[in-house]
C-alpha cells in the first residue's frame, strides 16, 4: 500500500497495475473467505477460535500479498485507500481511479468464488446480519485507523514497513473492533457472495461501506492534522 515515495519511477502501465490490483484484491478475499470456512470446519462449536485462526491467516496473507504487489500498483488492494490517495494529493487521473476501483471490486467478488468453488461450497448470497450501531462505529473506527497508518508510513518515508505494519493492525483489529474490521469496500461487496463464517448480508453491508467511507474520511483528515507536509520527514 505505498502511494508516496521520495523518488518518483516510471510507473508500470495502467493495465498492468489494474491486474495487480485485481489479483491483489481478490486474493485478500480469498484468504479472509477460505480460511473462514476453514476454521469452521476444524473448529465447529468455537466461535473465539474461529476468529483466532481467520485472523492469523489474514494479518499474514495481507502481509504477503502488500509485498507481491506494492512494487506494482502500489497495493492499494482497497477503494478507500485510493480513494484517500487522491484527496490527499496524488495526482491520478479518472480514468486510472476508475480502472483501480473496477479491479479491485472485481477482483473482490471473485476471491470469494474462488473460496466457495476450492471449499466445494455454494456461491451463494449471504445472510449473515452483522447490522448494528456499534458494528457502524467499529469500522468508522478500523477504516480511519488504516488509513491513518498507510498515510502514516508514506509520509514518513517508512513505506516499506507497510507490509507488516497494515498486516498486524488488520490481525489486531479483528479482536479490536465490533465490526471484526472489513475496512474494505472491495472486501466487503466480496463477502456479500459468501454464505459463510466471512459473510455478510448486503443491507450491512451498504451500511459498512457507508461507515467505511466516513472513517476512510476521519483517517484523511487526521493525516493532514499530524502530517501536513508530505515529504517534511523524508
Amino acid at each position: 500500500m505505498n502511494h508516496e515515495k521520495s523518488t518518483t519511477p516510471t510507473p508500470a502501465p495502467l493495465w498492468r497495475r489494474a491486474v495487480a490490483e485485481f489479483l491483489g484484491a481478490g486474493l485478500l478475499v480469498t484468504v479472509v473467505v477460505g480460511s473462514g470456512i476453514a476454521a469452521q470446519r476444524l473448529s465447529p462449536g468455537d466461535v473465539g477460535l474461529q476468529l483466532l485462526e481467520n485472523s492469523l491467516a489474514t494479518a499474514l496473507g495481507l502481509a504477503v500479498l502488500i509485498l507481491i504487489f506494492q512494487p506494482v500498483s502500489g497495493a492499494h488492494l482497497n477503494p478507500v485507500v485510493t480513494l484517500a490517495d487522491r484527496l490527499l494529493g496524488t495526482r491520478h487521473r479518472p480514468t486510472e481511479i476508475t480502472a483501480y476501483l473496477v479491479a479491485q471490486i472485481t477482483g473482490g467478488i471473485g476471491g470469494a468464488v474462488l473460496a466457495d468453488l476450492m471449499f466445494d461450497t455454494p456461491t451463494t448470497i449471504a445472510t449473515t446480519d452483522r447490522l448494528s450501531a456499534g458494528h457502524l462505529l467499529g469500522e468508522i473506527v478500523a477504516t480511519a485507523g488504516l488509513v491513518l497508518l498507510i498515510f502514516a508510513l508514506a509520509r514518513t518515508g517508512r513505506s516499506a514497513l507497510a507490509a507488516p505494519a497494515v498486516g498486524a493492525y488488520i490481525g489486531a483489529a479483528y479482536w479490536f473492533t465490533s465490526s471484526t474490521s472489513f475496512a474494505n469496500p472491495a472486501v466487503t461487496i466480496g463477502r456479500i457472495f459468501t454464505d459463510t463464517f466471512a459473510g455478510i448480508a448486503p443491507t450491512a453491508a451498504v451500511w459498512f461501506l457507508a461507515a467505511q467511507l466516513v472513517g476512510a474520511a476521519m483517517g484523511a483528515v487526521l493525516v493532514l492534522l499530524l502530517f501536513p507536509n508530505r515529504r517534511a520527514h523524508q
